[in-house]
């Protein structure tokens, strides 16, 4: 009888069966911890190893008589890592070494799996791990169950070894080795041919009772053979797929080769239009747009492929089944992921956020973004390109941008008629086939500086564009077609609104972004800009490192203006200048103070404002398209021969109202104000408003106009640091006037805490967030006598 065919018998089983050579084991055991898959006493299986770790434990082995070794699963760590005594299962498999080979730090051996064992008492708790072991008795009852098991795990086998012949060659080990009667070495060999996981394998080695055990491991088969068959049945799909596509390859290349030879190909002709129509069959043409086409397809098999009539046909065909007709985008209206995007793309613009996200909440509401027209008005940089990017993105849907500057065609709008040699349709259409989707977000960009030329006026075609009642049916010219234009979100941008024409801007919903301040800019230029530059230089954060003293210096040093574009272009410059001195010294670090700025940047363009002060003299404040501004107004007496009235300083006529109505209410109420009612009657009076290159214009400056004249006729000084803005009327009312937050943000970068507004201004004041208002203190006026009893009272 084999050593093998032996059940495991334990040293202390005193029945009198005889002895064979495997049974004698010894009682200290090296032990070996292994990952992946616990060892079974019917394996035999190659194992490789660490060397560094575990090469004198395979020396010890191989040097003892028996060359015998304790394998124990360990599930977390494995043979290239040192488990603790604590990972190690007490249950392990004890095997024979055989050929053992060390190649390139890793050693190979053959184990020829024997016993179980248990771990009664570690000898050593350190590589070479030692223990003291016992092998465990188990008793093989040839009763109908086992059988019965035994068969069942037999039939499963074959079923295995059916689907799957890769499992015959395991089979062939086991047969040498076991003969197919024995069922406990049976159901070691079938757990050992299961792919399932390493606990529930280390579950089976640690069952002792055999029947418990054929249990688990049956369970554990019928697994394996469903996996196995679902493996088949895909293999077998997608060979029948690949097949099936070769054979359709095969016939396609025969097909092909037999029309050739019979004349009987599609031309390019045909196959054309089969693609015009495949393009059509998921959209929802309408049926006036259908018809056409239709027209247009039959028109296109008569004609011959030479003639110029089939290359426009063709062309119009192109872009007519290109169109997404009623094709969407599904919208996202999560607000909170919307305003997480705004937040990541901007800093600040706290009040246009919140505009915007009113907006998607009606959307949100109503499930649905349609007939909206957004105007985002703002100074140059300040962020309104990138605003609608992000709210595209915060919708989940395309966007596509083009700029309608200096644009003097109509038909870059609504497309050139098919009668012209090269036409095309306008940007519109233009833009539904680069998106593919009828609801992107289309951006205008420069919408102010629309222009207009004999070829037509383009801000009059957008009329039918931006206006949610007509854009349902926009017709372009070139498609002669109506395309639903509705669901498209427009978003145009615009430095100032004064050269947009009335009935356009009527069918847009404004949204004004002001200039930043100084604080602001920083927390940018900190938080984006600056990181953005050393990732496009390719700079790391620890190799150029600025301050925030220093980023403060160049805002108000280098870049006053409204917006960061040009702020953003001097740290680009601070980089650039970096680099060349990393490529001759590149261990430096690099830290940019103010004192390096002159050299870096060369001499400040700003310097602090010096506010004029004097009879006569005041400090307005003005709006401009690049955002808010001080404006001194000085007036002077020039002479007493003659009466008259003098302006200067590149005035608008606007403003030259403002100042002859300034003149005729200090005139007209000199006594009323305590001044000589005779003082203008033979005075020569000259009014100056200083920087005269730049253009000025705007009502704004009457209250500062008439204060500078009151300040003449009384020969009183304003001693203190002030500002002011209001229209006047020749009645002395104070009216309301625009830019309240440019004006008072470019009072305090003046360093003038103190202004005087329009009462009607007040609600615009209150609203401008609380870091631009702190320790500002605003007087309103309805009148023009609240302004002097502010200025002189």
């Amino acid at each position: 009888m084999s050593d093998n065919h032996q059940e495991f018998i334990s040293k202390e089983d005193n029945s009198g069966t005889l002895a064979l050579p495997d049974d004698f084991l010894p009682d200290q055991l090296h032990i070996l911890p292994v990952n992946g898959r616990p060892f079974f006493p019917a394996q035999v299986q190659p194992i490789m190893i660490s060397e560094e770790i575990w090469g004198d434990t395979l020396r010890q082995v191989a040097d003892s008589e028996s060359k015998l070794l304790g394998v124990a699963f360990v599930n977390e760590k494995g043979a290239d890592e040192v488990p603790q005594l604590g990972d190690i299962p007490l249950v392990g498999c004890v095997v024979r070494v055989h050929k053992m080979q060390t190649e390139e730090g890793r050693v190979q051996f053959i184990a020829q799996g024997i016993r179980r064992f248990r771990v009664l008492e570690w000898l050593h708790a350190k590589p070479p791990f030692v223990a003291r072991v016992h092998y465990p008795l188990s008793r093989v009852q040839q009763d109908d169950e086992t059988k019965a098991y035994a068969m069942a795990i037999i039939n499963a086998i074959k079923e295995l070894v059916s689907i799957n012949p890769l499992y015959s060659e395991e089979l062939k080990h086991y047969l040498n080795r076991f003969s197919p009667n024995e069922p406990s070495p049976l159901t070691d060999f079938a757990a050992a041919l299961t792919t399932a996981e390493g606990p529930a394998l280390q579950d089976v080695l640690e069952t002792l009772p055999l029947l418990k055990r054929m249990e688990k491991v049956l369970l554990l088969l019928k697994k394996e053979v469903e996996v196995a068959r679902l493996q088949v049945e895909i293999n077998d799909s997608v060979n029948d797929s690949i097949s099936k596509h070769q054979r359709e390859f095969f016939l396609r290349q025969q097909l092909k080769t037999i029309q050739q030879e019979l004349g009987l190909s599609k031309d390019d002709k045909t196959a054309e239009i089969e693609e015009f129509e495949q393009r059509l069959e998921d959209k929802q043409v309408p049926a006036q747009a259908r018809k056409r086409i239709d027209e247009e397809l039959r028109k296109l098999q008569m004609l011959e492929v030479g003639s110029p009539e089939y290359g426009v046909t063709r062309n119009y065909l192109d872009w007519a089944t290109s169109v997404p007709w009623g094709l969407y985008s599904e919208d996202s209206f999560d607000l909170q992921q919307a305003r997480h995007t705004l937040d990541a793309h901007h800093a600040g613009l706290d009040d246009v956020k919140s505009r915007i996200l009113e907006f998607l909440a009606v959307g949100s509401f109503k499930q649905e973004i349609s007939g909206s027209i957004m105007l985002l008005v703002g100074p140059p940089g300040v962020g309104k390109t990138s605003i609608g990017r992000s709210v595209a993105d915060a919708l989940g849907r395309k966007f596509y941008r083009f700029s309608v500057g200096g644009m003097r065609d109509e038909a870059e709008i609504k497309g050139h008629r098919r009668t012209y040699i090269g036409a095309l349709p306008g940007k519109l259409i233009q833009a539904l086939k680069d998106v593919e989707v009828s609801n992107p977000v289309i951006m205008l960009d420069e919408i102010d500086k629309l222009g207009s030329s004999y070829q037509g006026d383009p801000a009059s075609a957008l009329l039918e564009v931006l206006d949610p009642e007509q854009n349902r049916e926009f017709l372009d010219h070139y498609l002669d077609l109506r395309v639903d234009l509705s669901k498209v979100l427009f978003i145009c941008t615009a430095n100032q609104l004064d050269t947009i024409p009335g009935p356009l801007l009527d069918r847009m919903d404004t949204i004004r972004l002001s200039g930043y301040i100084t604080e602001e800019k920083l927390a940018i230029a900190r938080n984006h800009l600056w990181p953005r530059v050393l990732e496009r230089h390719g700079l790391k954060k620890g190799q150029v490192k600025i301050s925030d003293a220093t980023l403060k210096a160049i805002i108000e040093g280098y870049a006053r203006e409204s917006g960061v574009r040009n702020l953003e272009k001097l740290l680009q410059q601070i980089a650039r200048k970096s680099v060349v001195q990393l490529l001759q010294q590149p261990d430096l670090k690099i830290s940019v103070t103010q004192k390096d700025l002159q050299e870096l940047l060369g001499s400040p363009v700003f310097r602090s404002e010096k506010i004029l002060k004097g009879t006569g003299v005041v400090t307005g404040l003005a709006w401009t398209a690049m955002g808010g501004a001080t404006l001194p107004i000085e007036a002077a007496s020039v002479h007493e021969k003659n009466r008259g009235f003098k302006l200067t300083g590149k005035l608008g006529d606007v403003m030259k109202e403002s100042a002859e109505i300034a003149y005729s209410y200090t005139a007209g109420h000199a006594s009323e104000f305590g001044g000589d009612p005779e003082f203008f009657a033979e005075r020569f009076i000259h009014l100056h408003v200083p920087e005269g290159a730049t253009p000025k214009d705007g009502p704004s400056a009457g209250v500062t106009m008439t204060t500078a004249l009151m300040s003449l006729m009384l020969n009183k000084r304003i001693k203190r640091s002030l500002a002011m803005t209001g229209e006047l009327t020749l009645t002395g009312h104070v009216l309301p006037v625009g830019g309240i937050r440019e004006k008072v943000i470019a009072a305090r970068r003046s360093k003038i805490m103190e202004v005087i507004l329009p009462a009607a201004n007040r609600r615009d004041y209150e609203e401008l967030p609380e870091h631009i208002r702190h320790g500002m203190t605003a007087h309103f006026a309805e009148t023009y006598r609240d302004v002097f009893d502010v200025v002189f009272g």
